[in-house]
């Protein structure tokens, strides 16, 4: 089960990639669509959160960033 992290109250426009970069921010970029190129990544939310091993982080519904504790197969 998901647990959020923080509240960012994204608003999510159509055709666009919402994930969390690097620095712990959340971004968004140009989804690539029949054969159109995707465009670069800007910000919009400056939030600088420190990731977690072991976890995957996103944007939920409510536009606030989540994480997931991933699961692993093995031996």
């Amino acid at each position: 089960m998901a647990q959020k992290v923080t509240k960012a109250g994204i608003k999510r426009q159509k055709g666009y990639l919402y994930y969390l970069d690097k620095q712990g921010d959340v971004s968004m970029a140009k989804m690539a669509r029949g054969g159109k190129k995707g465009g670069a990544p800007k910000k919009v939310v400056k939030l600088k959160i420190k990731r977690e091993k072991g976890y995957l982080y996103f944007i939920d519904k409510q536009g606030d960033v989540s994480k997931a504790k991933m699961k692993r197969g093995g031996k």
